[in-house]
């Protein structure tokens, strides 16, 4: 198994924790466990994915950490402002 692939095995594995759990009701998406599975997975599959050249996944995956990461902003956002 090379590299990328464990980088890209470790990454999916992450993702589909994160989905499972919310699934099973254990995480919501607005928890803080579940957007930081979905940046690390997400981050890991993208830089797996540029390892091997495959660009159109790389894309996917940045699009995919934005998307957390802006999730993750707002929801801090939301804690400062209810304080």
């Amino acid at each position: 198994m090379s590299e990328s692939d464990i980088i890209g095995s470790i990454g999916v594995t992450l993702l589909l924790i994160a989905f499972l759990l919310n699934l099973k009701g254990v995480l919501s998406t607005s928890n803080l466990w579940y957007i930081l599975l979905n940046i690390l997975g997400a981050a890991l599959c993208g830089i797996s994915a540029y390892m091997i050249s495959f660009y159109p996944f790389v894309i996917l995956e940045s699009v995919w950490v934005v998307a957390a990461l802006s999730s993750l902003f707002s929801r801090v956002s939301r804690e400062t402002l209810n304080k």
